[in-house]
C-alpha cells in the first residue's frame, strides 16, 4: 500500500510482472491509497522490483508551476516542489513517512536552456537522446532520507560559487545579491561541524526561490531552498542558512518518526542554530536570539490560544492536517526545553556533548520523544535527580506555556506605551542609533504585544524613525502590522504589497489576516487574494483561503 493524492497510475509491474492495482477510499488532506497485488508469494529476504507509470495533477499541492512571467526573468517557466510534510505522494506514489528512509536515483529531463536541480548530488547531465531539444539532468542522494526531503526546482538558474562546497543558485536578476547575502555559508557550515560532528552530505547549495515560495527555508539535502525575502542586503537574516545548515543533523540525519515529534526536528535545530549564532557574533547575541524566541512563542501563543492543544509540544495529530497544526510552537517551545536543560545541566558545553552523543547515536534512524528522553537520561546518568526535577507531563503534553523571561528592548517599548501626546517631541531618530536590526525586531515585537498604540503616535514612529524605508523583511512585517493595528489607513497599500510580493506563509499570512480584521480594509483584501489566488503556492492560497473565509 503506497501513500498517492492527485496522482494516475497507468500500469505497475513487479519483478518485469503486471501487477493489478486499485485505489483504495479517498481521505480528505491524506489522499488515496494505492494498493497493488504482488503477483507471486514473496518470500522473507526476497527482493522485489516494483514499477510504476504515473503522472501528477497540474493542481498536486506538492508543486508550484510558473508561467514565465511570473518569474524574475520573464522568459521561461518554472516550478519548484514543497513535500514536507506529507506532499510528497502528491508527486508519486511513495511510503510518505517520516519513519521510513530512502536512498534515490533519478533522471529528469527539462528543456535545454533550463537547468534542473534535486535534493542530491549532481552527476552530470547529457542530450536527451529522444528529442534534442531536451537535456536529461541525473542526481543521486546515497545517505537514506525520509522522502519529504525529496525535492526538484526546474528553471532558467544560474550559480556561483560562495564556497568550497557550496555554490548559490537563483534567477539571474539575484544570483549575485545572493552570493552576497549568503557569503558566511562555509564559515556556518565549519563551526556546525565543529559542534555537531562530520558533515555527511557532500555538497551544501544554497537555492534562492521566486517571492511565492511558502516558507523561510526547506533544509532539502545538498540543496538548501530558500526565501528572497532573506535579501536584506546586510546579511542580518542569516540566520535562517544556519537553521537550515543544521538541519543536516538534527532532521535530515536524526528524524521524527512522525510529525508529532516535529519538535525533535525543529526544536534541536534552533538550538544549533543559536549555537552557531553564539560561535560567530558571540555569546550574547545567542541570548539575545533566545529572548526574541520567547517573544515569539508568546505571540504565538496569544494567536493559538493558551488552552489550544496544538500548542503542546507534542501535539495530537490524529485526523489533523500537519500543515493546519505548524507555527512556531515545535520550534520556539522545543528550544525553550533544550534552553533550559542546558541550564540544569551544567552549561553550553557540557549539553552539546550530549547533542553531538545523540546525533551519532540516532543518525539514520527516526525516532519518537521517549527515544530522546531515554538517551538523554542514559547520557546523564549521574544527574537523573536533577532530570526528574523537569516537569516532563507539562513540557511534553500540556498547552500554553508558565515562565517569564526579561528583555532588552522593553525600555524603549515602554516610553511608546506610556507616552502621552505631549511627550511625542521627546522622541527622535537618536534614540535607534545603537540598535541592530535584531532589537528592532524585539522592539517592535514587544509593541505588538501590547494594545494598539493611539494613531498618533504610530504616525510620530514613522517621522522619527522612518520605518516605511526599512526593507528588512522581518522589520518591514512587524511595523506593517503594528500601523494597522492602530488603524492607520496610509499602510493598507504597503501591506497588500508586502502580502502579495512574496508568498512566505511567515509574513503573508498574518499581514492577510490583518488586513481582513480592519473594516477599511477587509474587501481589499479578500481582492488582493482572488487576483493573486492563481499564482500563490497551494498550501499558501489554502490556508489564506481559511483565514479570509474564501476557502471553496
Amino acid at each position: 500500500v503506497l501513500d498517492t493524492k492527485d496522482v494516475q497510475v497507468f500500469k505497475v509491474t513487479v519483478n518485469g510482472q503486471d501487477a493489478t492495482f486499485g485505489f483504495g477510499e479517498k481521505h480528505s488532506f491524506k489522499g488515496t491509497p494505492l494498493e497493488i497485488a504482488l503477483p507471486f508469494e514473496l518470500r522473507r529476504g526476497q527482493e522485489a522490483i516494483v514499477e510504476i507509470s504515473f503522472e501528477s495533477s497540474p493542481k498536486s499541492s506538492a508543486l508550484q508551476w510558473f508561467s514565465p512571467e511570473q518569474t524574475s526573468g520573464k522568459k521561461h517557466p518554472f516550478l519548484f516542489s514543497q513535500c514536507q510534510a506529507t506532499h510528497c505522494r502528491a508527486i508519486f506514489p511513495c511510503q510518505d513517512t517520516p519513519s521510513v528512509k530512502l536512498t534515490y536515483y533519478a533522471e529528469i529531463s527539462v528543456p535545454k536552456e533550463l537547468v534542473a536541480l534535486m535534493s542530491a548530488n549532481r552527476d552530470g547531465e547529457m542530450p536527451d537522446p529522444e528529442d534534442s531539444s531536451r537535456k536529461i539532468y541525473h542526481f543521486s542522494q546515497n545517505v537514506p532520507i525520509p522522502c519529504y526531503l525529496i525535492a526538484l526546482v526546474v528553471g532558467a538558474l544560474e550559480s556561483r560559487k560562495i564556497g568550497p562546497r557550496t555554490l548559490v543558485w537563483a534567477e539571474k536578476e539575484l544570483v549575485d545579491k545572493s552570493a552576497y547575502e549568503f557569503a558566511e555559508t562555509e564559515a556556518m557550515l565549519k563551526t556546525a561541524e565543529d559542534l555537531a560532528g562530520p558533515y555527511v552530505w557532500g555538497q551544501y547549495d544554497l537555492l534562492v526561490l521566486p517571492p511565492s515560495f511558502p516558507y523561510g527555508g526547506m533544509e532539502n539535502p545538498c540543496l538548501t531552498f530558500v526565501t528572497p525575502t532573506l535579501l536584506a542586503g546586510d546579511r542580518s537574516l542569516s540566520n535562517v542558512i544556519a537553521h537550515e545548515i543544521s538541519h543536516s543533523w538534527t532532521g535530515n540525519l536524526v528524524t521524527n518518526q512522525t510529525w508529532e515529534h516535529f519538535w525533535l526536528n525543529e526544536g534541536h535545530t534552533v538550538y544549533l542554530e543559536r549555537r552557531i549564532g553564539g560561535r560567530l557574533f558571540g555569546e550574547q547575541f545567542r541570548q539575545f536570539k533566545a529572548l526574541g524566541g520567547w517573544r515569539e512563542l508568546q505571540n504565538t501563543i496569544n494567536t493559538l490560544g493558551d488552552k489550544n492543544p496544538v500548542t503542546n509540544l507534542i501535539p495530537n495529530l490524529k485526523e489533523v492536517d500537519p500543515d493546519d497544526a505548524y507555527s512556531f510552537v515545535p520550534y520556539e517551545k522545543g528550544f525553550a526545553l533544550l534552553f533550559y536543560l542546558e541550564q540544569l545541566l551544567g552549561g553550553p558545553d557540557v549539553f552539546m556533548g550530549f547533542l553531538k552523543a545523540y546525533i551519532q547515536q540516532f543518525a539514520y534512524k527516526s525516532i519518537a520523544s521517549e527515544d530522546w528522553k531515554k538517551f538523554l537520561y542514559s547520557y546523564f546518568k549521574d544527574k537523573v535527580e536533577v532530570l526528574d526535577k523537569v516537569d516532563w507531563n507539562s513540557w511534553f503534553h500540556a498547552p500554553g506555556y508558565d515562565m517569564t523571561l526579561t528583555n532588552a528592548c522593553v525600555a524603549l517599548s515602554q516610553r511608546w506605551i506610556k507616552a502621552k501626546e505631549s511627550d511625542l517631541g521627546s522622541f527622535s531618530s537618536a534614540d535607534l542609533k545603537e540598535m541592530s536590526s535584531h532589537q528592532l525586531i524585539e522592539f517592535l515585537t514587544l509593541l505588538l504585544l501590547e494594545a494598539a498604540l493611539p494613531l498618533s503616535h504610530v504616525q510620530r514612529m514613522q517621522e522619527v524613525y522612518n520605518f516605511n524605508a526599512i526593507n528588512n523583511s522581518e522589520i518591514r512585517f512587524r511595523w506593517l502590522r503594528l500601523c494597522l493595528k492602530s488603524k492607520w489607513e496610509e499602510a493598507i497599500p504597503l501591506a497588500l504589497k508586502m502580502a502579495t510580493d512574496q508568498g512566505r506563509m511567515k509574513f503573508t499570512r498574518p499581514l492577510f489576516r490583518d488586513l481582513y480584521n480592519f473594516d477599511k480594509s477587509r474587501d481589499l483584501a479578500v481582492k488582493a487574494f482572488l487576483e493573486h489566488r492563481a499564482s500563490m503556492h497551494p498550501v499558501t492560497s489554502m490556508l489564506v483561503g481559511k483565514d479570509l473565509k474564501q476557502d471553496q
